[in-house]
């Protein structure tokens, strides 16, 4: 069987899946979120590192299997959380910056006022902006000392967990999680010198770049591990949804509703340079061949229904919200945006921030729920029709997964403002089973993508049923309270 883990944004996921791509069992464990000051996102890395191992030994606990077992283990992680350690020691230099923190916003505006933007959209396909890693980095190495130590090496999670696998002896990314960094060519799949000269970042700091289907090293030192098996694939989070979707041909899309929401639209051998503020990414490299994607990227989807749980409190947890939702047939004039941490695409405005329209004394807790969830479909609506302008074509369907896509009336409300069909897969896991699928890939475990396509199963089918008076006068609430958070 095949090991995948699946560092996210509040825990991590170890899961094991066999031949037949059936999911023997997962288990999650939780860290912290560490928050110096407002904007400010933090982790621990050693609370990763053990939330990781504890995770592992939990799942092999639980499902009593032997580790030796394993026979591959591939990695996903949440993107652009950047990490500094000593590659000799693998202590931890600093907290990693986590892709929602805002510390960098300064100076993404300053490079953009030289003019810059422009340059690394062409060279990145990003732009500009603190959810990247390199403008993080670039912090790191003006703020914390010890970066200027001769071993202190850099990189995003993957490289992370990889270097702590192999006892410290390689330090690789995938070209997934390097296409994230604001630093590699999107077309030569390298670090790229005059991106590292402008943001003030040495090379031989950065990993080694690497395909996402190949053996990188094999496990040594590892507690609860035996030595040797090989770890091999490495994937940026919402590339592996992608994949463990199945999303293999062009124009064949997929949304993960996570901590943020995130739309990723497969658009084949070539990068499409977005006119919209989409991002124009990698979504995996094998075999020598490169496969792009167009994406929309929500800051805030689930993290806004676990703000009504931790800073409203007005759920005790997640699942709550659409009993809580279901209380009221609409959510009457009340429209939120959620803006918490600044606004993605197609927007980009880091200094929006969340608010509520509408409200009134008859507004409750219940409009409130309604409004929150609505709030994610509304951006994604947003991400579906920019990226249909820019491809100049239509999405006949939706795949998703995701923790907040189990929720049938987030789902269903999705399904009508989009008026298309949403797939749900049996297992919300995409994440980890595209890890796992590239994992076995590596190995021999399957063939090709025909035969992963064919053994992918949808088990939920939301057809939209929304009315288009209906639909438009949603859309014409949500644009106007977008317009009010703008100005």
């Amino acid at each position: 069987m095949i090991l995948a883990i699946d560092q996210g944004t509040t825990g991590t996921t170890a899961l094991l899946i066999d031949k037949d791509i059936h999911i023997i069992d997962k288990v999650t464990v939780d860290f912290p979120q560490i928050f110096p000051q407002s904007g400010w996102v933090e982790h621990n890395l050693n609370d990763i590192w053990q939330s990781t191992l504890l995770a592992i030994q939990k799942l092999l606990e639980k499902t009593k299997i032997n580790p030796k077992k394993i026979d591959a283990i591939g990695i996903t992680n949440q993107r652009e959380t950047t990490c500094v350690w000593n590659q000799k020691t693998g202590k931890p230099l600093h907290n990693a910056i986590v892709w929602q923190c805002r510390r960098s916003a300064s100076f993404c505006n300053k490079l953009k006022k030289e003019g810059l933007n422009p340059f690394f959209q062409k060279k990145t396909g990003l732009l500009l902006d603190a959810y990247f890693s390199g403008t993080k980095i670039n912090w790191l190495l003006k703020n914390v000392s010890k970066t200027k130590e001769k071993n202190a090496v850099f990189g995003t999670i993957d490289s992370f967990l990889i270097s702590k696998l192999t006892n410290n002896e390689v330090h690789i990314t995938d070209v997934s999680n390097a296409s994230r960094t604001l630093l590699m060519n999107i077309k030569t799949l390298e670090w790229d010198d005059e991106l590292c000269k402008i943001l003030k970042i040495p090379k031989d700091k950065l990993p080694h770049i690497k395909s996402n289907c190949e053996i990188y090293g094999k496990t040594k030192n590892v507690a609860i591990l035996p030595d040797g098996i090989p770890i091999s694939s490495a994937v940026g989070d919402q590339q592996a949804a992608l994949f463990g979707q199945a999303c293999f041909k062009e124009n064949e899309a997929k949304c993960t509703y996570g901590t943020g929401s995130f739309f990723l639209l497969n658009t084949g051998k070539k990068p499409v340079f977005s006119k919209n503020n989409l991002l124009t990414t990698v979504a995996w490299h094998m075999k020598n061949k490169t496969t792009y994607a167009l994406e929309g990227s929500v800051f805030i989807a689930g993290a806004a229904v676990q703000w009504l749980r931790d800073g409203l409190k007005i759920i005790r947890s997640s699942k709550e919200i659409e009993e809580l939702a279901k209380k009221v047939p609409t959510s009457e004039e009340v429209v939120f945006v959620p803006a918490l941490t600044g606004l993605g695409a197609p927007y980009w405005n880091q200094d929006a921030r969340g608010a509520f329209y509408g409200l009134t004394r008859g507004t409750t807790q219940s409009h409130i729920a309604r409004a929150t969830l609505e709030a994610i479909a509304f951006q994604n609506y947003d991400l579906v029709k920019t990226m249909e302008k820019d491809t100049k074509k239509t999405i006949s369907i939706l795949r998703v997964d995701g923790g907040a896509s189990a929720n049938n009336l987030l789902m269903n409300f999705q399904a009508g403002l989009l008026n298309i069909p949403l797939s749900r897969p049996e297992s919300l896991e995409s994440t980890a089973r595209g890890a796992a699928l590239l994992a076995g890939l590596a190995i021999g475990y399957w063939n090709d993508l025909k035969e992963i396509a064919k053994k992918s199963k949808t088990a939920t089918l939301f057809k939209p049923k929304m009315k288009e008076k209906e639909r438009k006068q949603h859309l014409s609430k949500w644009h106007k309270a977008i317009q009010r958070t703008l100005t």
